[in-house]
C-alpha cells in the first residue's frame, strides 16, 4: 500500500518480540530495498537467510540487491543499463520456468532451462542449486555433489548449501567429510534446530550414537513440537539399546502429529514391540482416511502386518503385508533381468582360470570377517556373535566394499561395469584394491585385530575378496529359503533392498543368490563358510565354536551369552539379538503356507531337494 512508516512500525516491533523470526528479516529487507536502501536490505536479507537457510527466495533477492549496487558503482549509459535489467529479466523468467517444470514433474525441461541459465551465468547460485537437486532426485549424487561445490565456491556462507551437501556425501557413503562440513553448518547456524538434525545426522553416520542423540536432544532444546526430529532420536535410542526411551519419544512424535506413520511403523519394527488397543484403532482410522499419503500408508500396513502376526492372526497380517508391498513396489526400481545378468557376469569372468591368474597379489591383511547372504536370514545374529569375541570389533552394515569396487574402474583401462573391469588388471592393482578397502574401513574400527563388516548385499563381490584380500574369512548367512524370502517380504527396508517387494523376484533373486555361492563352493572348495539359522537356534555352542574355528579365533564363552554385548546394531534386529536364543522364527513360513504359493512355485527346484519335513504341502504332494 506504500504506507512505509507503519510498515516499519510494526516490523520493529516483531523484530523485537521475536528476534529470530527469519521472515521478519525478509520483510524488513523488503521494506529497504523498496526505500532505496539497498546496501541495509541485502544485510537483512543475510540475517533471514542465517536465521532460516532453507528461504532460498532470500538468496535470489541478495544476488539482485548486489547486481543492482554493481551497477550503480560503475559508469553506464542507459542502454546499458536496459540491457543489464532485460538480463535480470531474462534469469527470473527461466528460473520461473524451470521451477514449473519440475512442479509439473518435468524434471528435464527443468534440467535444461537450469543448464541453460548457468551456461550463461556461471555464478548463478540457484541454477547450480537446483541443478544439485534433480541430480539427487535422479541418485547421480557425484553429480549433485559438483554442482554444490561450485555453487559454495561463490556464496560459501549460503547455509542451505551446506546443509545439502551433507546430506550428499551420508548419500555417497563419506561419513567423516558430511562431520566436517555439519560443524560449518552449524558455525553459520547455531540457533537454526535443522543445523543441529543436520550435525546429529552426520554423528550417526560416523557411528557416534550417543553424541547423535545430545544433537538431536539440542535441537529440540530449540524446537520442542518436531515429531520427526522426536522420531529420529528414538532411532538413536533403539540403536544403543534404550529401547523404552525410544518407545517414549515416539508415541510423543505421534501425540504431536497423530498421522506420523514413520513412528507406528518404527515400533512395530522393533520386533518385540506390542501396541495397545487405542493404538490400533488409530491405525485403522487413519487407513481409512482418504488424505493419508501412500509412503504413510505403507508404514502403517506394515505395522499392523508386523502386529497382527505377533497375536498370531497371520491371515490378516499377510493381507497388511502384501498390501504395503503393492504400494511400495510401486516406487522401487528393479529389473530382475539385470540381477541375472549381473550374476551371469561374475560366473563368467570369476573362473578357474582367472582365479589361478591372479591369486597371490592380494592385501595379505586378515583382519576382515565378511558376514554375507540375503536380509533377514540371521546375519546379525552372527556378527553379535563375533562381536562378542575380544579379540573383534563389531561394525555394521558397511558400503566400502561396493565403492571400492565402483572405483575400480578408474585403474582399469577397459570400460564397462563390475566385474568386467576386473579382467585386465595388474598384480599391484589387486593389491591396492585390498589396501583401499582396509584404509577405507579403519575409521568404523576400535583396535581389536579382527572386525566384521556385515553387509548382506557383500556375496555379490566373493571373488573380488577373495582375489584382493585372501586372507578375509567369508561366513554366508543361511536359512530355510521361504524363510529367508518371505522374512524379507515382510521387511520394509528403510532404503535398498528393492527386490524384496514381489514374491516372484524375491524368489528369483534368492535362486541368483544360491546360484552364485553354490559357483564358489564348487570353485573354491571351503572358502566361504555356510552357517544355517536353523541350526545355530538348535545347536548354538556347536555352531559358535564352528564360526570361531573358521575365523581362528580361540573359544570365549561370552559369544553364548551375545546378548549381553552393549553395542550399537543398526539393523530391523537389533533387540531380537538383545535377546537370548529363542526358536520362535524357525519356520515362521509354514502360518503364512496357503498365500505363498507363487513364491514356492518359484523356489521349487530348491525346495523338492530339502528333506520331505522341510517341504511344503504341495510340493510334498508332488
Amino acid at each position: 500500500m506504500g504506507n512505509f512508516a507503519k510498515a516499519r512500525e510494526i516490523l520493529k516491533d516483531v523484530t523485537r518480540l521475536h528476534p529470530d523470526f527469519a521472515v521478519a528479516h525478509d520483510v524488513s529487507g523488503d521494506l529497504l530495498f523498496a526505500q532505496g536502501n539497498v546496501g541495509t536490505a541485502i544485510k537483512a536479507y543475510e540475517q533471514a537467510l542465517r536465521l532460516d537457510p532453507t528461504r532460498s527466495e532470500a538468496l535470489t533477492k541478495i544476488e539482485k540487491a548486489r547486481q543492482l549496487v554493481a551497477e550503480a558503482q560503475e559508469p553506464a549509459t542507459g542502454e546499458t543499463r536496459r540491457s543489464s535489467s532485460g538480463k535480470q529479466m531474462a534469469f527470473a523468467e527461466d528460473m520461473h520456468n524451470a521451477e514449473q517444470h519440475a512442479k509439473s514433474g518435468d524434471s528435464k525441461r527443468a534440467e535444461d532451462t537450469y543448464r541453460r541459465i548457468l551456461k550463461r551465468d556461471p555464478n548463478h547460485v540457484e541454477a547450480a542449486r537446483m541443478l544439485a537437486k534433480i541430480a539427487v532426485e535422479n541418485n547421480h549424487f557425484e553429480d549433485a555433489e559438483v554442482f554444490l561445490r561450485h555453487a559454495l565456491s561463490i556464496a560459501p556462507d549460503y547455509t542451505r548449501l551446506w546443509v545439502e551437501l551433507v546430506n550428499v556425501l551420508n548419500d555417497l557413503h563419506r561419513p567423516e567429510e558430511s562431520l566436517e562440513y555439519a560443524a560449518k553448518v552449524l558455525q553459520l547456524a547455531p540457533d537454526m534446530a535443522e543445523s543441529h538434525v543436520v550435525h546429529a545426522v552426520a554423528l550417526g553416520a560416523n557411528g557416534l550414537h550417543h553424541d547423535a542423540i545430545q544433537a538431536y536432544e539440542r535441537a529440540l532444546h530449540i524446537s520442542p513440537d518436531r515429531p520427526a526430529i522426536l522420531c529420529s532420536l528414538a532411532h538413536h535410542l533403539k540403536t544403543v539399546g534404550e529401547q523404552d526411551q525410544a518407545i517414549a519419544r515416539y508415541r510423543e512424535s505421534i501425540a504431536l502429529k497423530p498421522d506420523h506413520a514413520q513412528s507406528y511403523w518404527s515400533m512395530a519394527n522393533l520386533k518385540t514391540f506390542k501396541f495397545d488397543e487405542s493404538e490400533i484403532k488409530a491405525m485403522q482410522s487413519l487407513l481409512a482416511s482418504e488424505d493419508l499419503s501412500d509412503e504413510s500408508r505403507v508404514q502403517i500396513h506394515n505395522a499392523l502386518g508386523l502386529d497382527r502376526e505377533a497375536r498370531g492372526d497371520y491371515d490378516t497380517a499377510f493381507s497388511h503385508i502384501s498390501q504395503c508391498n503393492v504400494l511400495r513396489r510401486k516406487v522401487e526400481e528393479y529389473d530382475p533381468v539385470e540381477t541375472e545378468t549381473r550374476i551371469d557376469r561374475n560366473v563368467d569372468v570369476f573362473n578357474a582360470e582367472f582365479i589361478q591368474k591372479n591369486s597371490g597379489n592380494g592385501n595379505d591383511d586378515a583382519s576382515p570377517i565378511f558376514v554375507v547372504g540375503l536380509p533377514r536370514s540371521g546375519s546379525t545374529l552372527i556378527e553379535q556373535i563375533l562381536a562378542s569375541h575380544s579379540l573383534v570389533d563389531g561394525t555394521h552394515e558397511l558400503f566400502d566394499l561396493a565403492h571400492v569396487a565402483r572405483r575400480v574402474r578408474k585403474r582399469s583401462k577397459k570400460k564397462g561395469r563390475y566385474p568386467d573391469t576386473l579382467s585386465n588388471l595388474g598384480a599391484e592393482d589387486w593389491h591396492a584394491i585390498g589396501t583401499d578397502y582396509i584404509e577405507s574401513t579403519r575409521k568404523y574400527r576400535a583396535d581389536a585385530p579382527f572386525f566384521v563388516d556385515k553387509n548382506p548385499n557383500n556375496f555379490t563381490y566373493i571373488g573380488l575378496i577373495k582375489l584382493a584380500l585372501p586372507n578375509a574369512r567369508i561366513i554366508n548367512a543361511r536359512r530355510h529359503p521361504l524363510d529367508s524370502c518371505f522374512g524379507s517380504y515382510k521387511q520394509l527396508f528403510a532404503s535398498g533392498q528393492q527386490f524384496t517387494y514381489d514374491l516372484t523376484e524375491i524368489g528369483e533373486y534368492y535362486l541368483q543368490y544360491r546360484r552364485l555361492l553354490e559357483h564358489f563352493h564348487h570353485l573354491l572348495p571351503e572358502y566361504v563358510l555356510d552357517v544355517h539359522y536353523e541350526q545355530v537356534v538348535a545347536n548354538l555352542e556347536t555352531e559358535v565354536r564352528r564360526i570361531l574355528d573358521f575365523c581362528n579365533l580361540p573359544f570365549e564363552s561370552e559369544c553364548l551369552r551375545f546378548h549381553e554385548t552393549e553395542r550399537a546394531v543398526k539393523t530391523a534386529s537389533s533387540e531380537q539379538v538383545r535377546q537370548p536364543i529363542y526358536a520362535s522364527s524357525v519356520n515362521l513360513w509354514r502360518n503364512y503356507e496357503s498365500h505363498l504359493d507363487e513364491l514356492i512355485e518359484t523356489l521349487q527346484s530348491l525346495l523338492i531337494e530339502l528333506p520331505t519335513a522341510d517341504q511344503p504341502i504341495s510340493i510334498q504332494k508332488m
